[in-house]
């Protein structure tokens, strides 16, 4: 286990706004990944970015300690300066070898979550996984490792009532939005075809708005989310040129500058007056602070959403119990199953081994002697043989896992 680390910024010591200056731009991500893991010889290492935290997690023998996370955020360049690096320092947390893995568990199961009980989190971080296993940035341990943190979550929103009655940011959001009373036929504008806008946009199809444009730096991802919603797509570029108006913008995408720029929201009244609404939950936000001091804005993000997350894990404290008692008995598992897989990498020639055995007796050693036999002899003496192939193979490695987990 003393492979696994983590280096975690998250809402509970960090400002949701200030979190975003911490986010990667998708377009480089691998990049920058690619070029960190073979700057410090990491051997495996994926990044998670959700509304409330900014996470690395890593599968290396090198230790990662303050030292070595300054000069891990140095060298990813994300544009910090030396003052706002050494504050996100300050708040980080390091976990490695057990704390990691639970830490980890805990995570997916939306216990460190701004609203425990949201399932969203477990596929972010399903997602994150993927994608840079998809490009070769992780392998065996970490693959193990996300075997165990999707089955405890599973188990645990099985088996407790923490995600009962769910609700997560975005539900929240919704709310929120519900209270200001729009119309049904509002005309809504969708920056972004991401899961966050993807589930509001259920919400808002489930209580019978239909007025939708979606814009997306992907087109086809737009036209996706835009059939489901009977909506117009378009490319985001097309953001500056679109002027049918609107009255309220959701907003989430992985961008690390402001997209709704007080530019572009002028030119999307084109000439409108009254109270629009926008609702960002991107981190960092999507919209200019300018677009809010100049415009009269019902302005719904995730920040905002604070008290409300207070009083929801109030209410599912005592499934936090439940909850921790499977994440030990998983990890607890977890040490087990890593044991059993060593004994397995250390045996992994032994089969092939035999096989040579038998191949050199047969074909060399005793090979006059097996020629001499008749076909029914020969019938036989294949069968003892392949049977007692499948018992050196297995008989030693069921004793070596025997001996390794309980001496």
């Amino acid at each position: 286990m003393e492979y696994l680390k983590v280096i975690a910024f998250t809402h509970k010591q960090i400002e949701l706004k200030e979190l975003g200056k911490l986010v990667i731009c998708q377009e480089n991500l691998t990049d920058k990944l690619r070029a960190v893991k073979a700057h410090f010889g990491i051997d495996e290492i994926f990044y998670l970015s959700t509304c409330n935290r900014v996470e690395f997690v890593f599968s290396t023998a090198v230790q990662v300690n303050r030292e070595f996370a300054e000069s891990f955020i140095s060298e990813m360049r994300i544009g910090l300066c030396p003052h706002a690096t050494q504050t996100f320092l300050d708040a980080a947390s390091i976990y490695e070898g057990k704390e990691a893995l639970n830490h980890l568990l805990r995570t997916s199961c939306s216990l460190e979550s701004l609203v425990v009980g949201e399932k969203e989190i477990l596929a972010q971080l399903r997602k994150a996984y993927e994608d840079c296993r998809e490009e070769g940035l992780t392998g065996d341990k970490l693959r193990l490792v996300m075997e165990c943190v999707v089955k405890t979550a599973k188990e645990v929103y099985t088996n407790t009532n923490i995600s009962k009655n769910p609700i997560s940011v975005v539900s929240l959001a919704y709310r929120k939005l519900k209270d200001l009373k729009l119309c049904s036929n509002a005309r809504v504008l969708i920056i972004g075809a991401g899961e966050t806008n993807r589930n509001l946009s259920k919400y808002l199809q489930k209580h019978k708005f239909s007025n939708f444009a979606v814009f997306n730096r992907t087109l086809e991802k737009a036209k996706q989310l835009a059939a489901d919603l009977n909506g117009e797509a378009f490319e985001l570029a097309e953001l500056v040129n679109y002027k049918k108006g609107f009255d309220a913008i959701i907003t989430c995408t992985s961008a690390v500058e402001p997209i709704i720029t007080p530019e572009i929201y002028t030119s999307l009244l084109n000439g409108e007056a009254g109270k629009k609404t926008i609702v960002d939950l991107a981190i960092p936000n999507d919209t200019a602070p300018e677009v809010l001091e100049q415009f009269d804005v019902n302005f719904i993000e995730v920040h905002s959403l604070n008290e409300v997350a207070k009083k929801n894990l109030q209410e599912r404290y005592h499934e936090l119990v439940h909850a921790e008692a499977i994440i030990e008995q998983n990890i607890t598992e977890y040490f087990v199953m890593l044991k059993q897989r060593k004994v397995e990498l250390a045996m992994r020639q032994v089969p092939q081994k035999i096989k040579e055995i038998r191949h050199n007796a047969v074909n060399t050693v005793f090979a006059d002697e097996v020629q001499s036999l008749d076909d029914e002899s020969r019938a036989i003496l294949e069968k003892v043989i392949n049977y007692m192939e499948k018992k050196y193979i297995s008989v030693p490695m069921i004793m070596a896992k025997d001996i390794l987990i309980n001496h």
